[in-house]
């Protein structure tokens, strides 16, 4: 289903249903035990944003060294893989949902509920601000304790009042650091209004790396051989471009003529770098064609070239990641390539890789950022300034910093005008 009829579903059915499910959770406590046992099947809704299925990672480990307890996640079919890459939960444990039709979408809400009590969860973490879906999927889930981001007295979107732990979504901290404010919040020993008042340390919000094996990283090689057999590892370094962005925020692409100048001045002034133009099997007309404008033969199309399992390979090859605020960004943060990204409807102070090795660039425009929980990441933009004052130059030095320390390891800084 295209995003517009996702949300408008989750506005016009989520409202009542959220509603009724309110009811429905309030009458059910009526009748079940207070007592609440320690947690030991515990549930993370992540559904539509692959990224964060990467960065909750720090908040998941957490909760396992201090409970011990059995992870589980349920998430959208299609972003699934995003939970491979460090396989903190067991494959077993991932509950998927399609959502490429009504129907399935339909179906599967239901085959999940019944899931849940199969599965014997005990504790929900919604980890969604925008979504009624996943209120309801965490209100109805028959779990007995259900964390989750509250509105409280802001004029955030309706969800119902389904949550036995009501968590203050923080606007000005990292995403990473709330999703583990989540977990404090169920570990907390007194009721707190608003949960969690327990400050998030930096050691708290570091990703673990990925584990690559010898034989992905020379099927990997082989294959960048195959389109160029002059690639040695040796001598070439390469530098890889993800120029896409989900449809569920187009407004985060930089322009594809940028994109194409950048990596003629990156191929210029490098004559031993190899460029990859990354991005999925759908993203591969898209990829050629900027590969056909830059007309270089160190410029290559990879896009739908290695699996997803096989990503980490990839950036385990590569000297240099550069991309929109997008998945990418976050999957390169678990093997700390060196990473470029660029932001503009989002801001990087919330959602930037977790890598000790990536620069964001970010003009702090007036209007930006222009999504929030408040706006269900709806924008009214269609001309994002934010992203056209970030030119090809600034991009450019950036990775001319990278490039030319090859070992370097930069700290994350925030650019503005």
């Amino acid at each position: 289903m295209k995003v517009d009829t996702m949300r408008r579903i989750d506005y016009w059915a989520g409202i009542p249903l959220c509603w009724l499910a309110t009811v429905w959770t309030r009458l059910v406590g009526v009748f079940s035990s207070a007592k609440k046992d320690s947690i030991r099947r515990a549930l993370f809704i992540e559904l539509s944003e692959m990224g964060s299925a990467v960065l909750v990672d720090p908040a998941m480990r957490k909760l396992v060294h201090e409970t011990g307890a059995e992870l589980y996640f349920v998430i959208f079919a299609k972003n699934a893989p995003s939970l491979g890459l460090l396989a903190t939960v067991p494959e077993s444990h991932i509950y998927t949902i399609r959502e490429d039709s009504l129907w399935h979408l339909a179906f599967d809400t239901l085959r999940f509920f019944r899931w849940t009590r199969r599965q014997g969860i005990d504790t929900v973490y919604d980890l969604e601000l925008f979504s009624r879906y996943s209120a309801l999927l965490t209100g109805l889930s028959g779990a007995k304790r259900r964390i989750g981001f509250y509105a409280y007295h802001n004029e955030g979107l309706y969800r119902g009042e389904m949550l036995t732990h009501r968590v203050w979504y923080n606007p000005h901290q990292h995403i990473a650091r709330s999703f583990v404010a989540l977990v404090n919040a169920s570990l907390a020993q007194t009721v707190e209004s608003p949960y969690s008042k327990k400050r998030v340390g930096e050691k708290e919000v570091r990703l673990a790396r990925a584990n690559v094996a010898p034989e992905q990283q020379a099927a990997i090689r082989e294959r960048i051989l195959a389109l160029y057999p002059q690639y040695n590892p040796a001598s070439m370094r390469l530098v890889l471009i993800n120029p896409n962005a989900s449809d569920l925020l187009p407004q985060r692409r930089w322009m594809p003529e940028r994109f194409v100048a950048l990596m003629r001045r990156l191929l210029d002034a490098y004559p031993q770098i190899l460029v990859l133009i990354t991005g999925a099997p759908a993203e591969a007309g898209q990829a050629e064609a900027l590969g056909r404008q830059v007309a270089d033969p160190r410029c290559l199309n990879f896009a739908g070239k290695v699996a997803f399992s096989e990503l980490c390979a990839l950036y385990n090859e590569a000297a240099l990641l550069i991309t929109n605020d997008s998945g990418p960004g976050h999957f390169a943060a678990v093997t700390q390539l060196p990473t470029v990204a660029l932001f503009g409807p989002e801001t990087p102070a919330l959602y930037g890789p977790l890598n000790p090795n990536a620069r964001t660039l970010y003009a702090g425009l007036a209007c930006s950022p222009c999504v929030s929980a408040a706006n269900h990441r709806k924008t009214p933009c269609n001309d994002n300034v934010c992203l056209k004052v970030i030119t090809v130059e600034d991009v450019l030095n950036d990775a001319k910093a990278f490039l030319d320390a090859e070992k370097s390891r930069l700290p994350t800084r925030l650019k503005t005008p």
